[in-house]
Protein backbone atom coordinates (compact mmCIF):
# COMPACT_ATOMS: atom_id res chain seq x y z
CA UNK A 1 0.00 0.00 0.00
CA UNK A 2 1.34 3.42 -1.01
CA UNK A 3 1.98 5.79 1.86
CA UNK A 4 -0.50 8.68 1.35
CA UNK A 5 2.09 11.09 2.78
CA UNK A 6 4.82 9.96 0.38
CA UNK A 7 4.78 13.16 -1.68
CA UNK A 8 6.22 15.07 1.27
CA UNK A 9 9.38 13.03 0.90
CA UNK A 10 12.00 15.00 -0.97
CA UNK A 11 10.76 18.43 0.02
CA UNK A 12 13.79 20.65 0.71
CA UNK A 13 14.78 21.14 4.33
CA UNK A 14 14.18 24.87 3.94
CA UNK A 15 10.50 24.09 3.27
CA UNK A 16 10.27 22.24 6.57
CA UNK A 17 11.95 25.14 8.38
CA UNK A 18 9.41 27.56 6.91
CA UNK A 19 6.65 25.18 7.96
CA UNK A 20 7.89 25.22 11.56
CA UNK A 21 8.00 29.04 11.53
CA UNK A 22 4.44 29.21 10.13
CA UNK A 23 3.22 26.75 12.76
CA UNK A 24 4.83 28.73 15.60
CA UNK A 25 3.43 32.00 14.27
CA UNK A 26 -0.10 30.62 13.77
CA UNK A 27 -0.10 28.86 17.14
CA UNK A 28 0.14 32.32 18.66
CA UNK A 29 -2.62 33.81 16.54
CA UNK A 30 -5.13 35.10 19.05
CA UNK A 31 -5.32 38.90 18.77
CA UNK A 32 -7.55 38.94 15.69
CA UNK A 33 -10.01 36.26 16.93
CA UNK A 34 -10.35 38.10 20.26
CA UNK A 35 -10.16 41.68 18.99
CA UNK A 36 -13.92 42.25 19.09
CA UNK A 37 -14.16 40.83 22.60
CA UNK A 38 -11.23 42.98 23.73
CA UNK A 39 -12.81 46.15 22.37
CA UNK A 40 -16.35 45.44 23.62
CA UNK A 41 -15.54 43.90 27.03
CA UNK A 42 -12.23 45.38 28.11
CA UNK A 43 -12.58 48.76 26.35
CA UNK A 44 -16.39 48.99 26.71
CA UNK A 45 -16.83 50.03 23.06
CA UNK A 46 -20.21 49.32 21.36
CA UNK A 47 -20.12 46.34 19.00
CA UNK A 48 -21.09 48.27 15.88
CA UNK A 49 -18.35 50.81 16.49
CA UNK A 50 -15.83 48.11 17.42
CA UNK A 51 -16.43 46.37 14.07
CA UNK A 52 -14.51 49.25 12.45
CA UNK A 53 -11.35 47.58 13.74
CA UNK A 54 -12.07 44.46 11.67
CA UNK A 55 -12.77 46.61 8.63
CA UNK A 56 -9.45 48.41 9.21
CA UNK A 57 -7.69 45.04 9.35
CA UNK A 58 -9.35 43.92 6.12
CA UNK A 59 -8.44 47.14 4.31
CA UNK A 60 -4.86 46.83 5.54
CA UNK A 61 -4.68 43.34 4.08
CA UNK A 62 -6.04 44.56 0.75
CA UNK A 63 -3.47 47.35 0.64
CA UNK A 64 -0.45 45.27 1.56
CA UNK A 65 -1.00 42.10 -0.54
CA UNK A 66 0.01 43.43 -3.99
CA UNK A 67 2.62 45.81 -2.53
CA UNK A 68 4.27 43.08 -0.46
CA UNK A 69 4.33 40.81 -3.49
CA UNK A 70 6.06 43.43 -5.62
CA UNK A 71 8.52 44.33 -2.85
CA UNK A 72 9.32 40.62 -2.49
CA UNK A 73 10.25 40.50 -6.18
CA UNK A 74 12.45 43.58 -5.91
CA UNK A 75 14.18 43.09 -2.56
CA UNK A 76 13.68 39.41 -1.72
CA UNK A 77 10.77 37.48 -0.26
CA UNK A 78 12.97 36.07 2.51
CA UNK A 79 13.70 39.60 3.76
CA UNK A 80 10.00 40.54 3.66
CA UNK A 81 9.05 37.44 5.67
CA UNK A 82 11.56 38.15 8.42
CA UNK A 83 10.72 41.86 8.66
CA UNK A 84 6.98 41.10 8.72
CA UNK A 85 7.26 38.62 11.61
CA UNK A 86 9.68 40.63 13.74
CA UNK A 87 8.06 44.05 13.36
CA UNK A 88 4.49 42.76 13.73
CA UNK A 89 5.59 40.99 16.91
CA UNK A 90 7.12 44.16 18.36
CA UNK A 91 4.09 46.21 17.29
CA UNK A 92 1.69 43.98 19.24
CA UNK A 93 3.37 44.83 22.55
CA UNK A 94 2.12 48.43 22.29
CA UNK A 95 -1.59 47.62 21.90
CA UNK A 96 -2.42 47.29 25.63
CA UNK A 97 -0.85 50.72 26.24
CA UNK A 98 -3.28 52.54 23.91
CA UNK A 99 -6.70 53.58 25.19
CA UNK A 100 -7.99 55.91 22.48
CA UNK A 101 -10.30 53.96 20.15
CA UNK A 102 -9.30 55.75 16.94
CA UNK A 103 -5.65 55.28 17.78
CA UNK A 104 -6.40 51.57 18.12
CA UNK A 105 -8.08 51.59 14.68
CA UNK A 106 -4.93 53.17 13.20
CA UNK A 107 -2.74 50.61 14.98
CA UNK A 108 -4.84 47.72 13.68
CA UNK A 109 -4.52 49.09 10.15
CA UNK A 110 -0.73 49.43 10.41
CA UNK A 111 -0.39 46.03 12.10
CA UNK A 112 -2.41 44.44 9.29
CA UNK A 113 -0.13 45.97 6.66
CA UNK A 114 2.96 44.64 8.44
CA UNK A 115 1.68 41.17 9.38
CA UNK A 116 -0.22 40.39 6.16
CA UNK A 117 2.92 41.08 4.11
CA UNK A 118 4.14 37.67 5.29
CA UNK A 119 1.65 35.62 3.28
CA UNK A 120 2.48 36.56 -0.35
CA UNK A 121 6.20 36.54 0.47
CA UNK A 122 5.93 33.06 1.97
CA UNK A 123 4.00 31.75 -1.04
CA UNK A 124 6.52 33.29 -3.41
CA UNK A 125 9.41 31.57 -1.61
CA UNK A 126 7.64 28.21 -1.72
CA UNK A 127 7.11 28.73 -5.46
CA UNK A 128 10.85 29.31 -5.99
CA UNK A 129 12.05 26.72 -3.50
CA UNK A 130 10.05 23.61 -4.32
CA UNK A 131 10.32 21.47 -7.48
CA UNK A 132 7.33 21.88 -9.81
CA UNK A 133 6.03 18.36 -9.23
CA UNK A 134 5.99 18.98 -5.45
CA UNK A 135 4.10 22.29 -5.44
CA UNK A 136 0.68 20.92 -4.49
CA UNK A 137 1.99 18.87 -1.53
CA UNK A 138 4.15 21.82 -0.44
CA UNK A 139 1.23 24.24 -0.37
CA UNK A 140 -0.88 21.59 1.35
CA UNK A 141 1.84 21.28 4.01
CA UNK A 142 1.82 25.05 4.44
CA UNK A 143 -1.96 25.00 4.92
CA UNK A 144 -1.58 22.14 7.41
CA UNK A 145 0.77 24.28 9.52
CA UNK A 146 -1.66 27.22 9.34
CA UNK A 147 -4.71 25.18 10.33
CA UNK A 148 -2.90 23.23 13.03
CA UNK A 149 -1.61 26.46 14.53
CA UNK A 150 -5.02 28.11 14.31
CA UNK A 151 -6.49 25.20 16.26
CA UNK A 152 -4.08 26.01 19.11
CA UNK A 153 -3.99 29.82 19.14
CA UNK A 154 -7.65 30.73 19.74
CA UNK A 155 -8.07 27.99 22.35
CA UNK A 156 -5.02 29.20 24.26
CA UNK A 157 -6.14 32.79 23.73
CA UNK A 158 -9.42 32.08 25.54
CA UNK A 159 -7.48 30.83 28.53
CA UNK A 160 -5.17 33.86 28.59
CA UNK A 161 -8.04 36.32 28.10
CA UNK A 162 -9.70 34.87 31.20
CA UNK A 163 -6.86 36.37 33.25
CA UNK A 164 -6.10 39.46 31.17
CA UNK A 165 -6.60 40.55 27.56
CA UNK A 166 -3.13 42.07 27.68
CA UNK A 167 -1.67 38.55 27.73
CA UNK A 168 -3.03 37.75 24.27
CA UNK A 169 -1.13 40.68 22.75
CA UNK A 170 2.08 39.73 24.56
CA UNK A 171 1.88 36.03 23.67
CA UNK A 172 0.95 36.72 20.02
CA UNK A 173 3.86 39.14 19.81
CA UNK A 174 6.30 36.65 21.34
CA UNK A 175 5.33 33.87 18.92
CA UNK A 176 5.76 36.25 15.97
CA UNK A 177 9.23 37.16 17.23
CA UNK A 178 10.09 33.48 17.77
CA UNK A 179 8.98 32.59 14.24
CA UNK A 180 11.02 35.50 12.89
CA UNK A 181 14.06 34.37 14.90
CA UNK A 182 13.75 30.83 13.48
CA UNK A 183 13.92 32.20 9.94
CA UNK A 184 16.57 34.81 10.77
CA UNK A 185 19.05 32.38 12.33
CA UNK A 186 18.37 29.13 10.48
CA UNK A 187 16.95 29.84 7.01
CA UNK A 188 19.65 29.90 4.33
CA UNK A 189 18.22 29.70 0.83
CA UNK A 190 21.56 30.04 -0.95
CA UNK A 191 22.27 26.35 -0.34
CA UNK A 192 19.21 25.28 -2.34
CA UNK A 193 20.13 24.70 -5.99
CA UNK A 194 16.57 25.03 -7.32
CA UNK A 195 16.03 28.32 -5.52
CA UNK A 196 19.34 29.86 -6.60
CA UNK A 197 18.89 28.83 -10.23
CA UNK A 198 15.38 30.24 -10.33
CA UNK A 199 16.54 33.52 -8.78
CA UNK A 200 19.23 33.80 -11.44
CA UNK A 201 16.54 33.45 -14.10
CA UNK A 202 14.47 36.04 -12.27
CA UNK A 203 17.41 38.48 -12.19
CA UNK A 204 18.00 38.08 -15.91
CA UNK A 205 14.29 38.62 -16.62
CA UNK A 206 14.26 41.75 -14.48
CA UNK A 207 17.28 43.15 -16.36
CA UNK A 208 15.62 42.36 -19.70
CA UNK A 209 12.43 44.08 -18.61
CA UNK A 210 14.38 47.18 -17.56
CA UNK A 211 16.05 47.32 -20.97
CA UNK A 212 12.95 46.67 -23.03
CA UNK A 213 10.66 48.72 -20.83
CA UNK A 214 7.45 46.88 -21.77
CA UNK A 215 4.65 45.47 -19.67
CA UNK A 216 3.93 42.30 -21.62
CA UNK A 217 4.33 40.11 -18.53
CA UNK A 218 1.93 42.21 -16.45
CA UNK A 219 -0.38 39.93 -14.46
CA UNK A 220 -3.39 41.51 -16.14
CA UNK A 221 -2.01 40.64 -19.58
CA UNK A 222 -1.73 37.01 -18.50
CA UNK A 223 -5.08 35.71 -19.77
CA UNK A 224 -5.11 32.34 -17.92
CA UNK A 225 -4.32 34.11 -14.64
CA UNK A 226 -7.08 36.69 -15.19
CA UNK A 227 -9.62 33.99 -16.07
CA UNK A 228 -8.57 32.08 -12.95
CA UNK A 229 -9.10 35.15 -10.74
CA UNK A 230 -12.51 35.88 -12.27
CA UNK A 231 -13.53 32.25 -11.81
CA UNK A 232 -12.35 32.33 -8.20
CA UNK A 233 -14.46 35.34 -7.16
CA UNK A 234 -17.86 33.56 -6.85
CA UNK A 235 -16.36 30.74 -4.79
CA UNK A 236 -14.45 33.11 -2.50
CA UNK A 237 -17.66 35.07 -1.86
CA UNK A 238 -19.35 31.81 -0.90
CA UNK A 239 -16.46 30.57 1.25
CA UNK A 240 -16.48 33.64 3.48
CA UNK A 241 -20.08 32.98 4.46
CA UNK A 242 -18.42 30.72 7.01
CA UNK A 243 -17.52 33.71 9.20
CA UNK A 244 -20.64 35.81 8.55
CA UNK A 245 -23.99 34.25 7.62
CA UNK A 246 -23.25 30.65 8.63
CA UNK A 247 -23.19 31.43 12.38
CA UNK A 248 -26.29 33.61 12.02
CA UNK A 249 -28.15 30.83 10.24
CA UNK A 250 -27.03 27.95 12.45
CA UNK A 251 -27.00 29.63 15.88
CA UNK A 252 -29.57 32.39 15.58
CA UNK A 253 -32.09 30.81 13.20
CA UNK A 254 -31.75 27.07 13.85
CA UNK A 255 -30.96 27.52 17.57
CA UNK A 256 -27.84 25.34 17.41
CA UNK A 257 -25.72 26.11 20.47
CA UNK A 258 -22.50 28.12 20.26
CA UNK A 259 -20.61 25.12 21.62
CA UNK A 260 -21.91 22.91 18.81
CA UNK A 261 -21.06 25.57 16.25
CA UNK A 262 -17.51 25.62 17.62
CA UNK A 263 -17.34 21.84 17.27
CA UNK A 264 -18.22 22.19 13.58
CA UNK A 265 -15.10 24.38 13.21
CA UNK A 266 -13.13 21.67 15.02
CA UNK A 267 -14.49 19.07 12.57
CA UNK A 268 -13.24 21.19 9.68
CA UNK A 269 -9.77 21.47 11.26
CA UNK A 270 -9.62 17.75 12.10
CA UNK A 271 -10.41 16.76 8.51
CA UNK A 272 -7.81 19.18 7.12
CA UNK A 273 -5.06 18.06 9.49
CA UNK A 274 -5.81 14.37 8.87
CA UNK A 275 -6.58 14.27 5.16
CA UNK A 276 -5.37 17.33 3.22
CA UNK A 277 -1.85 16.11 2.53
CA UNK A 278 -2.90 12.52 1.64
CA UNK A 279 -5.70 13.93 -0.54
CA UNK A 280 -3.28 16.17 -2.41
CA UNK A 281 -0.93 13.22 -2.88
CA UNK A 282 -3.78 11.46 -4.66
CA UNK A 283 -4.65 14.49 -6.80
CA UNK A 284 -1.07 15.65 -7.34
CA UNK A 285 -0.95 14.49 -10.98
CA UNK A 286 -4.37 15.86 -11.88
CA UNK A 287 -4.48 18.73 -14.34
CA UNK A 288 -5.13 22.08 -12.72
CA UNK A 289 -8.46 22.62 -14.42
CA UNK A 290 -9.72 19.34 -12.96
CA UNK A 291 -8.58 20.15 -9.41
CA UNK A 292 -9.75 23.76 -9.50
CA UNK A 293 -13.13 22.89 -10.98
CA UNK A 294 -13.79 20.08 -8.50
CA UNK A 295 -12.70 22.24 -5.56
CA UNK A 296 -15.07 25.06 -6.57
CA UNK A 297 -17.92 22.62 -7.20
CA UNK A 298 -17.58 20.90 -3.81
CA UNK A 299 -17.38 24.27 -2.05
CA UNK A 300 -20.62 25.36 -3.73
CA UNK A 301 -22.25 22.00 -3.01
CA UNK A 302 -21.23 22.14 0.65
CA UNK A 303 -22.71 25.55 1.29
CA UNK A 304 -25.63 24.82 -1.03
CA UNK A 305 -26.44 21.78 1.11
CA UNK A 306 -27.21 24.19 3.96
CA UNK A 307 -30.68 24.40 2.36
CA UNK A 308 -31.35 20.99 3.88
CA UNK A 309 -29.66 21.60 7.25
CA UNK A 310 -32.00 21.35 10.23
CA UNK A 311 -29.77 20.02 13.02
CA UNK A 312 -26.09 19.51 13.98
CA UNK A 313 -25.82 16.18 12.11
CA UNK A 314 -26.95 17.59 8.78
CA UNK A 315 -24.77 20.66 9.40
CA UNK A 316 -21.77 18.35 9.88
CA UNK A 317 -22.43 16.72 6.48
CA UNK A 318 -22.38 20.18 4.90
CA UNK A 319 -19.05 20.94 6.62
CA UNK A 320 -17.52 17.71 5.33
CA UNK A 321 -18.48 18.51 1.73
CA UNK A 322 -17.12 22.05 1.61
CA UNK A 323 -14.02 21.05 3.59
CA UNK A 324 -13.11 18.58 0.85
CA UNK A 325 -13.64 21.38 -1.64
CA UNK A 326 -11.34 23.65 0.38
CA UNK A 327 -8.65 20.96 0.63
CA UNK A 328 -8.61 20.38 -3.13
CA UNK A 329 -9.08 23.98 -4.27
CA UNK A 330 -6.61 26.06 -2.27
CA UNK A 331 -3.37 24.03 -2.69
CA UNK A 332 -4.16 23.62 -6.39
CA UNK A 333 -4.88 27.36 -6.71
CA UNK A 334 -1.56 28.33 -5.07
CA UNK A 335 0.36 25.85 -7.23
CA UNK A 336 -1.42 27.10 -10.37
CA UNK A 337 -0.48 30.73 -9.62
CA UNK A 338 3.11 29.62 -9.03
CA UNK A 339 3.34 27.88 -12.39
CA UNK A 340 1.52 30.50 -14.46
CA UNK A 341 3.57 33.43 -13.11
CA UNK A 342 6.89 34.56 -14.66
CA UNK A 343 10.02 33.72 -12.68
CA UNK A 344 10.71 37.36 -11.81
CA UNK A 345 7.15 38.23 -10.72
CA UNK A 346 6.02 35.40 -8.48
CA UNK A 347 5.69 37.75 -5.51
CA UNK A 348 3.49 40.14 -7.47
CA UNK A 349 1.26 37.31 -8.69
CA UNK A 350 0.95 35.82 -5.21
CA UNK A 351 0.16 39.26 -3.82
CA UNK A 352 -2.68 39.78 -6.29
CA UNK A 353 -3.95 36.25 -5.63
CA UNK A 354 -4.05 36.79 -1.86
CA UNK A 355 -5.64 40.22 -2.40
CA UNK A 356 -8.67 38.48 -3.89
CA UNK A 357 -9.17 36.67 -0.59
CA UNK A 358 -9.18 40.05 1.11
CA UNK A 359 -11.85 41.18 -1.33
CA UNK A 360 -13.86 38.05 -0.52
CA UNK A 361 -13.44 38.63 3.21
CA UNK A 362 -14.68 42.20 2.79
CA UNK A 363 -17.52 41.78 0.29
CA UNK A 364 -18.62 38.23 1.17
CA UNK A 365 -20.24 39.13 4.50
CA UNK A 366 -22.00 42.17 2.96
CA UNK A 367 -23.29 40.10 0.06
CA UNK A 368 -24.41 37.19 2.23
CA UNK A 369 -25.96 39.18 5.06
CA UNK A 370 -28.09 41.27 2.71
CA UNK A 371 -29.46 38.18 0.99
CA UNK A 372 -30.05 36.32 4.26
CA UNK A 373 -31.90 39.20 5.91
CA UNK A 374 -33.92 40.29 2.87
CA UNK A 375 -34.61 37.06 0.99
CA UNK A 376 -34.00 34.23 3.47
CA UNK A 377 -31.58 31.38 4.03
CA UNK A 378 -32.85 29.13 1.22
CA UNK A 379 -32.17 31.86 -1.33
CA UNK A 380 -28.68 32.46 0.06
CA UNK A 381 -27.62 28.81 0.03
CA UNK A 382 -29.18 28.22 -3.40
CA UNK A 383 -27.19 31.16 -4.79
CA UNK A 384 -24.09 29.70 -3.12
CA UNK A 385 -24.58 26.47 -5.07
CA UNK A 386 -25.05 28.39 -8.33
CA UNK A 387 -21.90 30.42 -7.66
CA UNK A 388 -19.90 27.24 -7.06
CA UNK A 389 -21.14 25.77 -10.35
CA UNK A 390 -20.29 28.97 -12.24
CA UNK A 391 -16.74 28.96 -10.82
CA UNK A 392 -16.34 25.28 -11.66
CA UNK A 393 -17.46 25.70 -15.28
CA UNK A 394 -15.11 28.63 -15.85
CA UNK A 395 -12.20 26.78 -14.23
CA UNK A 396 -12.75 23.94 -16.69
CA UNK A 397 -11.89 26.36 -19.50
CA UNK A 398 -8.33 26.59 -18.21
CA UNK A 399 -6.33 23.89 -19.93
CA UNK A 400 -3.27 22.80 -17.99
CA UNK A 401 -1.04 19.79 -17.65
CA UNK A 402 1.16 18.67 -14.79
CA UNK A 403 4.70 18.71 -16.21
CA UNK A 404 7.75 17.87 -14.18
CA UNK A 405 10.21 20.55 -15.26
CA UNK A 406 8.15 23.08 -17.16
CA UNK A 407 4.54 24.13 -17.06
CA UNK A 408 2.12 25.02 -19.78
CA UNK A 409 -1.12 26.76 -19.02
CA UNK A 410 -3.45 28.11 -21.65
CA UNK A 411 -7.11 28.59 -22.41
CA UNK A 412 -9.09 26.00 -24.30
CA UNK A 413 -9.97 27.29 -27.72
CA UNK A 414 -13.63 26.76 -28.50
Amino acid sequence: MINPWHNLKGLPKEMWLITVAVLVNRAGTMVLPFLMLYLTKAMQIPAQKASLALIAHGVGGLVTAPLAGRISDLFGAERVMKISLIFSGIFLFFFPLVENFYAIILMVFIWSIISEAFRPACMAIISDLVPTEKLKPAFALNRLAINLGMSIGPALGGFLAYFSFSFIFIFDGLTSLLAGAILFFFLNLTNNDIYTSRKKISKVNNEDNNVIGNGKDSPFNNIPFVIFLLALIPTVLVFFQLESTAPLFLVRDLKISEVTFGLLFSLNTLIIVSLEIPLNSITNNWSYNRSLALGCLLTGLGFGAMVFVTDPISAAFSVVIWTFGEMILFPAASAFVSEVSPANKKGMYMGIYTMFFGIGATLGPIFGTNILENYGAKTLWSISLVFGIISSLVMLRIKSNKIQDKSSVSLVNN
